[in-house]
């Protein structure tokens, strides 16, 4: 496959997925809103969501104060934000009009209407009526072009390279939002198991779409720690970081065929401490430093991906 195909189909995945995780920040932050005492100010609740996307110096240097309208509008519809939805969905599909012949027909179909769609959103003010809904609908589609992809394309490298980059993304997106909002929800002894609590936590799961999955597996109130463990060394939890790296590995095992690859063995060193970890350890180690490494070594995952197949500047 032309290594310029691969860059197409790899990140056309990766802005879809970026998409629907900054859908998920954007509900999971005005549901929490929607809780008494969730926090003491606008600020300190809204100002998280832009930290999980890395936009902090970006928003400020353009925006003079967080209110819920203004960071709605960075993260949802700003033109100038590459990594607002209305950016994201825009790049992917100007990567999938640049490779149709790559792919089924119907996943082009649903990556086109997807972002014809969008544009009823656009004249309408989301951050004072349907953000909920607008969340929604970017999650369903995303889910559609996901189920659409997998049940249409053949099982080639054109494949493999939209894998990877859900797969690249959805970790780094994961690693993010635990980190801010552990540090952030991260409660007294005195506060553990209040309403409060109880609620904001539940809005970290179901950002995920983790909720009944926990309730499944722990049948117990729930509990920072074990929020954690589910979503960082689970490998039957789907958006957990071992589930990711239970999809990458194998992905870039078949890329690289006989040859060694750094991105391979990259992969298998995340792939094996997520594999053979134990959360007691890292809560030791501490978690923030755990996924701070993390992240930085995803992103070094994901340049070196960049530098091995796709022969192309990194986005």
């Amino acid at each position: 496959m032309l290594s310029r195909t691969a860059d197409h189909l790899y990140w056309m995945a990766r802005y879809i997925e970026r998409a629907e995780n900054m859908a998920r920040v954007l509900d999971v932050t005005y549901n929490m809103s929607l809780v008494p005492n969730a926090a003491q100010s606008e600020a300190a609740l809204w100002e998280p969501a832009l930290q999980i996307a890395g936009n902090v110096d970006d928003f400020e240097a353009s925006h003079d104060e967080y209110t819920a309208a203004n960071v709605i509008h960075y993260l949802a519809m700003d033109q100038n934000n590459p990594s607002s939805i209305f950016s994201a969905l825009r790049s992917a599909r100007e990567n999938a009009r640049a490779v149709r012949v790559a792919l089924s027909a119907e996943t082009w179909e649903n990556i086109n209407t997807l972002w014809l769609e969008f544009g009823q959103f656009q004249a309408a003010d989301i951050s004072e009526s349907g953000l909920s809904e607008f969340c929604d609908w970017v999650k369903s589609r995303s889910h559609l072009f996901r189920g659409v992809s997998f049940g249409t394309m053949l099982r080639d490298d054109a494949f493999r390279f939209v894998r990877l980059g859900t797969f690249i993304e959805r970790a780094d997106n994961t690693a993010r939002l635990l980190d801010v909002k552990y540090h952030l929800l991260l409660p007294g002894e005195e506060e553990i198991g209040g309403a409060v609590d109880y609620y904001e936590w539940s809005a970290v799961l179901r950002s995920v779409s983790a909720f009944q999955a926990y309730q499944k597996i722990f049948s117990d109130t729930i509990e920072p720690w074990r929020v954690a463990e589910l979503l960082v060394l689970r490998d039957d939890m789907p958006r957990s970081l071992h589930a990711c790296f239970d999809e990458i590995t194998p992905i870039l095992e078949q890329l690289s065929g006989r040859r060694s690859s750094e991105s391979r063995r990259i992969a298998g060193e995340m792939h094996a401490r997520l594999h053979f970890g134990r959360m007691e350890e890292i809560f030791q180690d501490g978690l923030h430093e755990f996924l701070e490494d993390f992240v930085t070594s995803n992103n070094n995952l994901g340049m070196e991906i960049q530098r091995s197949f796709l022969n192309a500047p990194v986005i």
